[in-house]
């Protein structure tokens, strides 16, 4: 059973709640309010959701992914670090939404500071128009603190979200697209269009689908395997022995690690995959 799009929020409800709040958009917390309830329920269809998940859901804003959720599953725990907005939310879905209201927390929280001790739920499931100047540092910190989520489907800058899904060798593959695929398997999944927020952003959205997986590694040789990949990339230029000359010691030390690993020390860090990576920090005895 779900809301109809009547719950949801229009253009002419965005602007009304934010002139109640007396909230103007800011670049600083990378607001930009969905007010497109089509938007709103590809978004809600495209994370495939089960009645008993839990959504955590960040930077809710004004509720317009909160209405189109709460109907949906067991619960949603709603991040948001404006005080204006975290207090409203809640009045909102019970105006809107009251059958589904008390599915609905909400948490007055800096979603990189949230932590497991903060929720009230084990969350199993990430879905957000994530705020863009934070995205993928929001999105790492999320996917560590909470083991629990199994799906993540957030939207965010096309560039970002291309970044994210890219594959190894390619030009935009880098340090944010091994990092998410540490965790599973990592989709693009689909493409949003500006004129669906208030204010209209000046680039095009994307979003990415997670479906959190065991990698066949365990969660705690992320300490090891980070610290390599920030490395291998941070010079793209270079060969990975150059590039982990720092992290071993010496260049002679990188390239025995990496030949221990079977990797050819004279690539680059963009050829490599996630598993590349893991096995590099599987065979390194170095402290970290």
């Amino acid at each position: 059973m779900t809301t109809s799009d009547s719950h949801l929020l229009g253009p002419v409800e965005i602007r009304e709640l934010a002139a109640e709040l007396d909230v103007t958009p800011t670049k600083k917390l990378g607001q930009n309010f969905v007010h497109d309830p089509n938007t709103v329920r590809r978004i809600v269809a495209a994370a495939d959701l089960s009645p008993d998940d839990v959504v955590i859901e960040v930077g809710p804003g004004l509720g317009s992914l909160t209405l189109g959720l709460v109907d949906t599953v067991e619960r949603v725990i709603a991040v948001e670090i404006d005080p204006r907005l975290a207090g409203r939310l809640a009045q909102t879905v019970n105006e809107r939404a009251a059958d589904y209201a008390e599915r609905l927390d909400v948490i007055n929280i800096d979603a990189l500071k949230v932590t497991a001790e903060d929720l009230p739920a084990a969350p199993t499931a990430l879905v957000a128009n994530l705020p863009y100047n934070v995205s993928v540092p929001v999105l790492l910190h999320l996917l560590e603190e909470f083991p629990t989520i199994r799906r993540v489907l957030v939207m965010v800058q096309a560039e970002v979200a291309d970044r994210l899904a890219a594959a190894p060798g390619s030009k935009i593959y880098g340090v944010p697209s091994v990092k998410a695929s540490f965790y599973g398997e990592v989709t693009r999944a689909g493409a949003i269009g500006k004129n669906v927020f208030w204010p209209a952003p000046k680039i095009e959205s994307g979003l990415v689908r997670i479906d959190v997986q065991d990698m066949g590694w365990s969660r705690d040789l992320r300490p090891k395997v980070f610290p390599l990949i920030d490395a291998a990339f941070a010079q793209r230029r270079k060969t990975l022995r150059a590039c982990l000359t720092g992290i071993y010691g010496s260049g002679a030390s990188a390239e025995e690690a990496l030949r221990k690993a079977d990797i050819d020390p004279g690539i680059r860090g963009e050829k490599l995959d996630v598993a590349d990576y893991v096995r590099l920090a599987q065979v390194s005895h170095v402290g970290f």
